[in-house]
Order: structure tokens, then sequence, then C-alpha cells
């Protein structure tokens, strides 16, 4: 297989990951293998890797993107020797990413401040609440990859859109009933619409609900609080956003997190050593959940 990839890539140049796989027979788990573990290939990614939970570790703690997505949308491959070739190329995909990350944080703020301009009481919602946005999009790593969106199955635009929406203690219940439901009938035009494919994941919660999940006690409250300390402000009340940030400090639950992602670090590395030495049979079996992705919904459910 090496002498294939070296062949593909003197006549194309530089390729990322998906671009290789959609030319080769194979699988992506054996070529990740074979470019990430040949001594005449070079594999450079331009990922920032961030603190993601999975149930299905003992301490919870893992980086995305995972080490298939991080290969297929975030990395490069080129020959030994091409180094200038690639670093072209490396440019090229920055400057894509960043273009995808900046248009779907427009998008996302253009969305809702026209839906709260709509809404009977624009002026108590901007006061009394804040949007957050989280997810891929904050650490300037959103992509446009097609993927099923989970409760349907339809075909979304990459990256969703990770809203979570923190409102006063005085918020009226009836105000943020009817804040829901404007929200989800705009996730669902925007996924129904071809033009669009875009899936928002929200949540709308008070803030003693925000005290409660700081209690950092459960896997529930531990993902709440990563995308809160994650999240950037979007819109609304920005003096809410930052009271829930000095909570997330106070609490020392931001703490905790940091120390999270250092063992996701160490988790990361182990997980590759293991992906390249172990024998592909013993990998299948007991070890592909190292390579692929998982899901964070838990907030959003």
């Amino acid at each position: 297989m090496e002498t294939e990839i070296l062949t593909l890539l003197e006549q194309r140049g530089p390729l990322t990951g998906s671009e290789l796989l959609e030319c080769l027979s194979t699988d992506s788990l054996t070529l990740w293998r074979h470019c990430t573990g040949s001594t005449a290939l070079i594999v450079r990614s331009i990922a920032h890797l961030y603190l993601r939970l999975d149930r299905r570790i003992d301490n919870y703690a893992r980086l995305s993107p995972s080490i298939l997505r991080e290969f297929l949308t975030y990395s490069v491959v080129a020959r030994r020797g091409a180094e200038e070739e690639l670093e072209s190329r490396l440019i090229e995909l920055s400057r894509r990413i960043e273009s995808v990350t900046r248009d779907k944080s427009q998008l996302a703020y253009r969305t809702i401040s026209a839906l709260v301009s709509r809404a009977d009481n624009p002026d108590l919602i901007r006061e009394q609440s804040c949007f957050i946005l989280a997810g891929d999009i904050v650490y300037g790593m959103a992509h446009d990859v097609p993927r099923p969106e989970r409760s349907t199955g339809r075909l979304v635009q990459g990256s969703d859109l990770d809203l979570v929406i923190i409102v006063s203690d005085g918020f009226p219940e009836d105000h943020r009933r009817r804040l829901d439901e404007r929200i989800f009938r705009e996730k669902h035009r925007m996924l129904t619409t071809p033009q669009l494919r875009e899936e928002i994941d929200y949540v709308i919660k008070g803030l003693d609900t925000v005290r409660e999940q700081l209690r950092f006690d459960t896997f529930r409250h531990m993902v709440a609080c990563k995308i809160m300390q994650e999240g950037t402000f979007l819109y609304g009340n920005e003096t809410l956003f930052t009271a829930v940030k000095r909570m997330l400090a106070e609490s020392g639950a931001a703490a905790r997190l940091n120390e999270m992602e250092k063992e996701a670090g160490r988790f990361r590395s182990k997980a590759e050593e293991i992906l390249l030495e172990e024998e592909m049979e013993t990998i299948r079996r007991d070890h592909l959940d190292l390579f692929y992705p998982t899901e964070e919904s838990e907030e959003f459910e």
C-alpha cells in the first residue's frame, strides 16, 4: 500500500486523509496506520485538540476531534522531501477551516438575533438571558463534511451549532416555553431546508440548573460544565454570561476540567500507541472505540 500511496502523492501532491481514502481500496484505520507509521511519509495536522467526555472510558476524558476525524479532515499527507508543498497545502486547509468556522458562527448569530427580534418580548430575552456558542466552532475547528443528524438520519453540513441558553432566576416560565418553541421550529426549518441542512443542538436552562450542575457529581453535570466552560458569548446579556463563567471558576469545576484535559492528552497518546502497535485483529475486536468519534449529546437531550 505504501507504494500506491507514494505514487498517488507524486501525481497529485499532498492530500488530506479523506482525499487519500477516496482514491484507495482500503478502510480508514488501515490507511491511518500506514501513513502514520511510514518513514517515507509525513502526516501533519492543523487540529486544535480539546476535551470531550465519553462514558465508555474510565475517567471520561478524551480529546476531540477523534483520531479518525483528525486524520480525515484536519491532516495532510505528503511524501518526505515535499515539505514545501505540504506547508502550502496546510495553509490552504487552514484557510478553508477558518472560512467554514466564520460562516457557521455568523449563521448562528444571524439566526438567534432574527429569532429574538421576532419574539413578542425581545427586550426581556436580551436582558435576562445569554446565548452561548459551544463545540467545534469556538475552537476554530468547524467543518462542512456531510454527516447524518442523530434523530432523523438526514445529512447535515458538518459541525452543528451547539447553543446553551441560560436564563436568569426571574425569567417567566411562559416566556421560556415560547422561546423554546421558537428555537425548536427554527431547528426544524434549518434541518429540512435543502440549501441549509444545518443542525442546531440547544438547551435552555435557568441559573438554578447551572448551580446544580456545578456540583460536578454526575457524568451529565460534567458534560454541562464542560460545554459552559468552552462556550463563547453569542447574544443577549453579556453580564449574565460573565457571571456563569465566574461561577465555573469559583465552584472548582473549571480547574477540574483543566485536569481532565491533561489526562485526556495522556489517554490520546496511549490510544495512538495501541492503534499503531497492536495486531489489527485485536484492534478490531477490542479497541475500535479509540479510533472513532463519540457523541457528547447528553446536554442537549
